[in-house]
């Protein structure tokens, strides 16, 4: 990204210096494509996957469940269920459009994408639009594989930088603008585009692409999995979302009903932790997860819930650490409460 800021020139323009920062753009375009499992015409670079959900659901009936991420729940006209493993059910497609998420934001919780698949073949009118935000860069994702329509990506998720985000189009399928001016992005979304930031965008999907090849999250993995063990003892009344369920190897949500979330979130941050209570997105909002309310979970264990992501530069020590600070705040709330 420093190196970026030197190639002072708009991507549009075809002099010389121009043409240097079009080719940092367009590198970067082939790195996302290469991570995503598209092509790099397929792959049009919004500001955030919000924005980039806005551009595959606009004027479209949106087909989705209620653990959806908001920038995606917002476009819902036809409502599909979920159960407390996570699963999505999902009969008909009826011609809207379908939208999935490869794995949630808020419990990890991954979704076999070939039930979908199938089903959207046998409409042909329909859609399919895949939420990967959390998903790729820390699992194999493969879009062609998937049959989508639509992929949602985000930098950030993956360690690049914040407000950089791509819609990636099924080759051939192609999305009217939603910003109109000088016609970047092939037509799909004008605005001189943020060279420094797609810069970033790119190198993090390299890093990520290498990473889930060469198996580092299998480690993060196994951490996930100490955590979870040194938390589960019966006298703390812990309930891990989607324990049974295929999930990021990253990403532990645990209710501790009668221990309210934010609460949690305030003492661990005192200790040195930043957790969440619910998505990253939506943990200044203090409510019930609309996400486990959904999954069938009441509003006292939703009001509890907490979300612990670990990283490829954690260590057993933190997960350590962070399992007797979180063990000796909740002796303490268990003491007041009685």
């Amino acid at each position: 990204m420093v190196a970026a800021m030197d190639a002072v020139g708009n991507p549009s323009s075809v002099h010389a210096e121009g043409r240097a920062a079009k080719a940092v753009v367009e590198r970067a375009r082939a790195q996302v494509a290469d991570l995503v499992g598209c092509l790099p015409n397929q792959v049009v670079f919004t500001a955030s996957a919000t924005e980039a959900a806005a551009l595959a659901c606009d004027g479209k009936g949106v087909a989705c469940s209620d653990v959806e991420h908001d920038a995606v729940h917002e476009h819902q006209f036809d409502p599909l269920d979920a159960d407390q493993d996570g699963t999505i059910y999902c009969d008909t497609v009826n011609g809207n459009v379908l939208a999935i998420q490869a794995a949630n934001s808020e419990t990890g919780i991954c979704q076999n994408m070939a039930r979908f698949t199938d089903l959207i073949e046998e409409t042909t009118s329909s859609h399919f639009l895949i939420d990967a935000v959390q998903a790729v860069g820390k699992q194999r994702f493969h879009a062609a594989d998937a049959r989508a329509d639509f992929v949602l990506v985000s930098a950030h998720k993956f360690g690049g930088p914040k407000g950089a985000g791509a819609l990636c189009l099924r080759d051939g399928l192609d999305v009217e603008a939603l910003i109109h001016g000088g016609g970047q992005e092939m037509g799909r979304r004008a605005g001189t585009e943020n060279v420094i930031g797609i810069a970033g965008f790119g190198a993090a999907a390299e890093a990520a692409k290498r990473d889930v090849d060469a198996g580092r999250w299998d480690r993060v993995e196994k951490l996930r999995n100490i955590l979870e063990s040194a938390l589960e003892a019966p006298e703390y009344d812990t309930i891990f979302v989607g324990k049974g369920a295929p999930r990021l190897p990253n990403t532990s949500c645990i209710l501790t009903p009668g221990w309210k979330g934010e609460t949690q979130v305030m003492q661990m941050d005192l200790a040195g932790f930043a957790i969440s209570a619910g998505s990253a997105c939506s943990s200044g909002k203090v409510k019930a997860s609309r996400v486990l309310r959904a999954m069938g979970y009441s509003h006292s264990e939703a009001s509890s819930a907490i979300r612990v992501s670990l990283g490829l530069e954690t260590t057993e020590d933190d997960v350590v650490r962070f399992a007797e600070a979180w063990s000796a705040a909740r002796k303490k709330h268990k003491a007041r409460a009685a």
